[in-house]
């Protein structure tokens, strides 16, 4: 006998198959926020720190994404200033709407 098909004979048994899926999907509702609103200093703050990025700098952004208050910290890989502008930190876009603080890593 192989050992890969060894290994299936001691693989944890799930008799409940989908239950720890359902459990992380329950989680991750509840731990949902709403999104901030932004004031209007930490708005013209954040609009003069997006006028000076260019692509390859390293920037860490505090955000709302995907219904959470989250932290990204990587290179700038694409800013769009166009009219609803974003950036992508690590090819992951990021409104500016949504950015709540950002600032760049030297």
């Amino acid at each position: 006998m192989t050992r890969q098909d060894r290994a299936k004979i001691f693989a944890p048994f799930d008799a409940m198959k989908g239950l720890q899926e359902a459990l992380r999907e329950r989680e991750e509702r509840l731990t949902r926020c709403p999104r901030r609103e932004i004031c209007e200093e930490d708005t013209a703050r954040n609009s003069a720190v997006l006028q000076t990025l260019k692509r390859g700098m390293e920037a860490e952004v505090f955000c709302w994404s995907g219904f959470h208050d989250v932290v990204k910290r990587g290179k700038i890989t694409y800013i769009s200033r166009a009219f609803n502008g974003y950036l992508e930190v690590d090819h992951e876009p990021i409104e500016f709407e949504d950015i709540y603080d950002i600032k760049v890593i030297i």
